[in-house]
């Protein structure tokens, strides 16, 4: 059995920004685990499921945990620079330079887990649309379907 790790990230307090704690836990509803009342919360461990991590933007670091899992997830919200309301790609490691100080990329990270770690999980990555992106926590509307749609979607492709 491949271990695979779903990890969301984005700013929960931002409105759709947050879509992929709610993709998270969609999906471990969906498999009857359990999920935390918050995002402040870790996910519990369960050994017959993916393993769910949950963080306000990918940093260096993760390369160590990354690299422990065969199959990762990416889970994050896309402001509609992509056609589709619920992007699904498949990615590789591939260091992108940013101008932004504070932003890393999942290919980038799989480049750090690549070089350190000499681990080349298979991954993806799920972009879900957002439209509103104000102070609170609660989705809007149409990113709250569409975040239905890539937790059905990170189901299936779990099966594979």
């Amino acid at each position: 059995m491949n271990r695979t790790l779903i990890l969301g990230y984005g700013n929960f307090d931002r409105q759709d920004d947050g879509v992929a704690w709610h993709v998270l836990a969609s999906v471990a509803r969906r498999l009857g685990c359990a999920v935390p009342s918050s995002p402040e919360e870790e996910f519990p461990l369960n050994a017959a499921a993916p393993d769910f991590l949950f963080e306000l933007q990918l940093t260096p670091e993760m390369a160590e945990t990354i690299a422990q899992y065969d199959r990762v997830c990416f889970v994050d919200a896309h402001t509609g620079a992509v056609p589709q309301d619920v992007n699904v790609s498949a990615i590789a490691a591939e260091f992108q330079a940013s101008p932004l100080t504070h932003h890393l990329t999942a290919q980038s990270l799989l480049t750090f887990a690549q070089t350190l770690y000499n681990a080349r999980p298979e991954a993806i990555l799920v972009s879900v649309r957002g439209y509103q992106f104000g102070f609170e926590r609660e989705l809007s509307p149409l990113t709250g379907q569409l975040a239905e749609e890539a937790a059905e979607w990170i189901v299936e492709w779990m099966k594979k």
